[in-house]
């Protein structure tokens, strides 16, 4: 640059040289400025607060709550019937993301499914996915809750099948009913899978943005853009073409830190030590 500057005859002061240096500059720096960054621009809460809601949601309604409602109701029906119930909710999981996404905005759009059964009773056509904040929040959870729970019923089916059938047996005797079988002999034995499913699904959700992509891309507005997708268009795919690798790179390092944080919760809240400890019988 200081040649360049010597062949067009331009004299520049050592801190000239330098301000025009940093500015031309292409290469890496390590800086802390995309961090604060981060913290002074107004849709950072914005994304943060949806990437809660998204994950809670998602996390509790279905990745754990309805599958493990899945996986017990499969498991009081016939074996036969109960495969292809298993099978049949794993069809979101093994679909192609983006053919998944397509059947959804099919039963949703201006000339969708839900339309043409509404219209004759009166009610106006509408993109139902994204004519409203909550009509989008609602589809969001329900696209990303579907493929969780299979794989969710899938792991809590396979343990409670594992569950020596002389307890169950026992507890009929007894006189115990289904509930009582649920909730004293199950789910007590469920804390492993429990433990593995939260943990493993709620990172899942902090890093998945695919579907969220394909259906919505954040909107309407910016009102279900999660962190996971903002450090995608920032980085990638940004409108205005001005591609933002570090501060992507940054929120990308932020939501690493998040997941470590949460997963220490998880391990705090279901009493790891307690799983681990050899158990009384072999000590």
């Amino acid at each position: 640059m200081k040649a360049a500057l010597a062949e067009l005859q331009i004299e520049l002061t050592p801190y000239q040289i330098n301000t025009l240096s940093q500015a031309a500059y292409t290469g890496w720096v390590w800086t802390t400025d995309n961090f604060h960054k981060m913290t002074i621009l107004p849709e950072t809460k914005q994304i943060l607060f949806n990437t809660i809601i998204y994950v809670t949601f998602t996390l509790l309604l279905f990745n754990v709550g309805f599958a493990l409602v899945l996986a017990i109701a499969t498991f009081y029906l016939p074996k036969g019937q109960a495969g292809i119930f298993r099978a049949l909710w794993l069809l979101p999981r093994i679909s192609p993301s983006v053919l998944y996404v397509v059947l959804w905005k099919w039963l949703t759009w201006d000339t969708g499914f839900l339309n043409a059964i509404l219209n004759p009773l009166g009610v106006a056509q509408r993109n139902w996915m994204l004519d409203t904040t909550l009509n989008a929040w609602v589809f969001v959870v329900l696209i990303n809750g579907f493929i969780g729970a299979s794989m969710g019923m899938i792991l809590f089916s396979s343990a409670i099948t594992a569950i020596p059938k002389p307890l169950l047996y026992a507890s009929e005797v007894d006189g115990a009913n289904r509930w009582q079988q649920i909730r004293f002999i199950i789910l007590p034995q469920l804390k492993w899978p429990i433990l593995f499913v939260t943990v493993y699904q709620c990172l899942s959700l902090l890093t998945s943005f695919e579907q969220i992509l394909l259906s919505t891309d954040g909107g309407p507005g910016s009102t279900t853009e999660v962190w996971a997708l903002a450090a995608y268009h920032n980085a990638l795919d940004n409108y205005w073409g001005n591609l933002q690798y570090g501060y992507g790179a940054a929120l990308a390092l932020v939501l690493v830190v998040i997941g470590v944080i949460m997963s220490f919760i998880f391990l705090r809240f279901f009493r790891f030590q307690e799983l681990v400890r050899q158990p009384r019988i072999e000590q």
